[in-house]
Protein backbone atom coordinates (compact mmCIF):
# COMPACT_ATOMS: atom_id res chain seq x y z
CA UNK A 1 0.00 0.00 0.00
CA UNK A 2 1.49 2.96 -1.19
CA UNK A 3 1.35 6.34 1.20
CA UNK A 4 -1.16 8.03 -0.15
CA UNK A 5 -3.48 4.78 0.38
CA UNK A 6 -3.17 4.72 4.12
CA UNK A 7 -6.11 5.53 5.94
CA UNK A 8 -5.57 9.04 8.01
CA UNK A 9 -6.35 8.14 11.75
CA UNK A 10 -8.23 10.63 13.31
CA UNK A 11 -9.34 11.57 17.15
CA UNK A 12 -7.19 9.62 19.51
CA UNK A 13 -5.30 7.80 17.61
CA UNK A 14 -4.04 10.71 15.03
CA UNK A 15 -0.59 9.34 15.99
CA UNK A 16 0.68 12.50 13.68
CA UNK A 17 -1.03 15.19 15.57
CA UNK A 18 0.54 13.71 18.60
CA UNK A 19 3.74 13.64 17.20
CA UNK A 20 3.71 17.44 16.32
CA UNK A 21 2.13 18.51 19.93
CA UNK A 22 5.13 16.39 21.38
CA UNK A 23 7.45 18.32 19.41
CA UNK A 24 5.56 21.70 20.01
CA UNK A 25 5.76 21.16 23.87
CA UNK A 26 9.46 20.17 23.56
CA UNK A 27 10.61 23.43 21.97
CA UNK A 28 8.52 25.14 24.08
CA UNK A 29 10.04 24.07 26.69
CA UNK A 30 13.37 24.23 25.68
CA UNK A 31 13.35 28.03 24.26
CA UNK A 32 9.85 29.17 25.75
CA UNK A 33 9.79 31.48 28.93
CA UNK A 34 7.96 28.80 30.66
CA UNK A 35 7.62 31.75 34.03
CA UNK A 36 6.53 34.32 32.03
CA UNK A 37 3.81 32.35 30.72
CA UNK A 38 2.83 30.92 33.74
CA UNK A 39 2.56 34.74 34.64
CA UNK A 40 0.47 35.64 32.01
CA UNK A 41 -2.08 33.20 32.23
CA UNK A 42 -2.65 34.19 36.01
CA UNK A 43 -5.76 34.79 37.15
CA UNK A 44 -6.29 39.40 36.76
CA UNK A 45 -9.06 39.55 39.21
CA UNK A 46 -10.96 37.78 42.16
CA UNK A 47 -13.59 37.08 39.29
CA UNK A 48 -11.07 36.08 37.28
CA UNK A 49 -9.71 33.25 39.76
CA UNK A 50 -13.32 32.09 40.46
CA UNK A 51 -14.28 31.43 36.91
CA UNK A 52 -11.30 29.32 36.21
CA UNK A 53 -11.14 27.61 39.36
CA UNK A 54 -14.93 26.81 38.51
CA UNK A 55 -13.92 25.77 35.16
CA UNK A 56 -11.48 23.35 36.18
CA UNK A 57 -13.72 21.93 38.50
CA UNK A 58 -16.57 21.65 35.94
CA UNK A 59 -13.25 19.62 34.21
CA UNK A 60 -12.05 17.83 36.90
CA UNK A 61 -15.83 16.66 36.97
CA UNK A 62 -15.75 14.33 34.11
CA UNK A 63 -12.24 12.41 34.65
CA UNK A 64 -12.46 9.33 34.27
CA UNK A 65 -9.20 8.28 36.94
CA UNK A 66 -12.31 8.54 39.86
CA UNK A 67 -10.04 9.64 42.55
CA UNK A 68 -10.48 12.06 44.88
CA UNK A 69 -7.48 13.95 44.29
CA UNK A 70 -8.50 14.58 41.08
CA UNK A 71 -11.54 17.30 42.53
CA UNK A 72 -8.57 19.14 44.99
CA UNK A 73 -8.04 22.14 43.23
CA UNK A 74 -4.61 22.28 45.19
CA UNK A 75 -1.66 21.49 43.79
CA UNK A 76 -0.20 18.02 43.98
CA UNK A 77 3.20 18.44 45.57
CA UNK A 78 6.06 15.76 44.72
CA UNK A 79 7.19 13.55 47.23
CA UNK A 80 10.87 12.46 47.60
CA UNK A 81 12.06 9.02 48.41
CA UNK A 82 14.55 8.74 51.16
Amino acid sequence: MADTDKPKVQGEGDYDAARRYRQDVKEFLDKGDVSKAAHEAAPKSPDEQREMEEAERAGRSHSKGGKEHDMNLKPETKTTRQ
